[in-house]
């Protein structure tokens, strides 16, 4: 097992000396391409900062303003009919826009109900199987211009859906 340590370990410094030698080989301009690369990301950066802020903002005020309780207990009679752990709701929910927030609440449950846990397992395992869709799709169509998603919302989020209710599943799969 150590050898994965030591490969992983030489895997990035390798991977490195490959490109530039490989680049020197081709006889392109290595360092040249690497600053357009680097401001070409920066200009990525920049411009995608106003979305970030933006969706980071709106998470803050959410669990600041207790909104996001608010929307929670509205869905606890659902989740106790399904049989969801009321605790792991909030999650799911903010899972959808950010996943540091999504984080802190998981620590959270993890501080209160403990790791091993049902709660703790399922945001574990929903941590894995969901996305932040509406980061995700709002930061990427805006770097790529893209105008119409069609079904990219329906699709995200059935299958988002899917991998909270799979969690739900696998927690409680001992």
């Amino acid at each position: 097992m150590k050898w994965v340590l030591y490969f992983s370990d030489f895997f990035v410094p390798m991977l490195i000396f490959y490109l530039v030698a490989y680049g020197l080989l081709n006889k392109t301009q290595v360092y040249d391409d690497f600053i357009k690369g680097s401001q070409e990301g920066f200009k990525t950066v920049i411009g995608i900062m106003p979305t970030i802020l933006g969706l980071m903002i709106a998470v803050g005020m959410l669990r600041a303003s207790g909104a996001l309780e608010l929307l929670s207990l509205g869905l606890k009679p659902v989740s106790s009919i399904l049989h969801i752990p009321f605790e792991v709701v909030p999650v799911f929910i903010i899972r959808l826009f950010s996943a540091s927030a999504a984080n802190s609440l998981v620590f959270d449950i993890f501080k209160q109900f403990g790791t091993d846990s049902l709660q703790g397992r399922i945001v574990s395992i929903m941590m894995s199987c969901t996305e932040t869709v509406f980061y995700t799709m709002s930061v990427y169509y805006m770097v790529t211009k893209v105008k119409h998603t069609r079904y990219t919302l329906k699709g995200a989020l059935l299958a988002t859906s899917v991998g909270g209710i799979a969690s739900l599943f696998l927690a409680q799969w001992k």
